[in-house]
């Protein structure tokens, strides 16, 4: 099957070490999810994926999304979306510009404005496009992450730890907004976590990490 993400037969090693070992298929739509505690080398699956793994790692096997190989594209090409645990908002401009960050170049400015307030709608932020990143709430700087990211329109979408800050309320909250907003764009999902409740939620497989 060429859709979705695949990990053929990826290996990392660090110092002739071998860090892991990864050989998955993640459909469009379904979330893998990969579990085990820091330093195992979660985050740096995703960096691998994303085109800025660190010279002291080396990769090797193929990644192929839809088909396509992403191995030597650099990070801008791969059509791939990442969430952190921090929102990493731009705190000199405002909600609305920080979402146009995430737009495709194009459109006029009457329609770029039109596709940032649906996006802000659509996860019941309407009206914060003027709003400083600053006074907003931990969920509210969540939701505006996602949207920038979905504006963009990555065809693959990679879970860093992304709801660790939350509270726990807030923090279920968030993760089922990613996740349907993923499975309803049919997104294939990479979700790193340490956390049980987490891997639970996502509802598809667990890569244990020891």
């Amino acid at each position: 099957m060429a859709d979705g993400l695949h990990l053929n037969k990826v290996e990392i090693t660090q110092a002739g070490r071998v860090l892991l070992s990864i050989d998955t298929h993640i459909p469009p739509g379904e979330v893998v999810t990969i579990m085990g505690p820091s330093g195992v080398g979660k985050s740096t699956v995703l960096s691998a994926i994303v085109g800025t793994l660190s010279p002291e790692f080396t990769m090797s096997g193929e990644i192929r999304l839809n088909g396509r190989d992403l191995t030597g594209l650099a990070p801008d090409e791969r059509g791939v979306g990442i969430l952190f645990q921090d929102a990493l908002l731009f705190p000199h401009l405002n909600v609305g510009a920080n979402l146009a960050f995430g737009l495709a170049q194009g459109g006029t400015r009457t329609e770029r404005r039109a596709r940032i307030d649906m996006a802000l709608a659509e996860v019941g932020l309407a009206g914060f496009a003027p709003r400083d990143p600053a006074t907003l709430s931990g969920g509210q700087r969540a939701r505006v992450a996602l949207m920038r990211m979905l504006l963009s329109e990555p065809q693959a979408l990679l879970l860093d730890e992304p709801f660790t800050g939350l509270d726990a309320d807030l923090r279920g909250q968030v993760r089922q907004l990613v996740f349907d907003h993923a499975r309803a764009r049919a997104l294939p999902v990479l979700h790193v976590t340490h956390d049980a409740e987490d891997a639970t939620a996502a509802a598809g497989p667990v890569i244990q990490l020891d």
